[in-house]
């Protein structure tokens, strides 16, 4: 554990020591100003909740977390860094879920200084403060989510963009999974427990539920699985490819 909190601190001060986490940080802040106000009609919509805010969350992380994400692994085996960060005392899982958690909780970072919406909100209406805290777990989760994957396909290749392009493609297909265009080319000859399987996998599903502020234990262990997942995959595919 010591090991993995020393990766995690390692990479989080990383972070911040170059103006990239600063550059990304108000992207962020920014982009999520334009979706909720302009985009979701804050002001017009006249109800004091913060659906306009949360409703563009899975479309923003679909192409900034996977920013975040290309360099975990593709900037290591391409710097050769890879090989000096496993002489380490430390194991592989370690340094994955570290490298992880470094990530994860620098996105909720970003998500906790969007705290003034959450102010603006109660300064002009009586919103339910409990549905929009668990809407704030849930987008870190469903965050969590796409970065896991990301972490993964950043562990495939050298090249950053690449490992970008395929984060954004995996992360797309979990998003698009439960919607109708998906579910109708299973539909009719596909088995029904393949296409309920399917339909499961959908982050937007299971984000949607949370962001009403029904905070049920199914939700909260698919993201659990889907990290874990994708947290093995990446170890996996490090051990596998080692030597090259």
């Amino acid at each position: 554990m010591n090991a993995t909190l020393t990766v995690m601190r390692r990479e989080l001060t990383g972070y911040f020591a170059t103006p990239v986490a600063y550059v990304f940080i108000v992207i962020f802040l920014v982009m999520t100003g334009v979706f909720t106000f302009y985009l979701g009609g804050f002001y017009e919509r006249g109800i004091a909740d913060l659906d306009p805010f949360f409703r563009f969350h899975p479309w923003l992380y679909l192409f900034l977390v996977p920013a975040i994400a290309m360099r975990l692994w593709a900037e290591e085996r391409r710097a050769g860094t890879i090989e000096l960060l496993l002489t380490l005392p430390l194991s592989l899982p370690q340094a994955v879920v570290g490298k992880f958690l470094a990530a994860w909780l620098f996105l909720g970072v970003c998500l906790v200084l969007t705290f003034p919406t959450w102010i603006t909100v109660n300064y002009l209406g009586s919103p339910d403060n409990g549905a929009i805290l668990a809407a704030y777990i849930g987008s870190w989760l469903m965050a969590g989510g796409m970065l896991a994957i990301g972490s993964c396909m950043s562990a495939l290749t050298r090249n950053q963009v690449i490992a970008f392009i395929l984060s954004v493609v995996a992360c797309f297909v979990f998003l698009l999974s439960g919607l109708p265009v998906i579910m109708d080319l299973f539909t009719g000859w596909a088995p029904q427990v393949l296409v309920d399987a399917i339909a499961g996998l959908s982050f937007l599903a299971h984000f949607a539920d949370i962001s009403r502020g029904v905070i049920d234990l199914r939700d909260l262990v698919y993201f659990v699985l889907v990290i874990a997942f994708w947290l093995v995959a990446n170890v996996i595919l490090l051990d596998a490819r080692k030597g090259e």
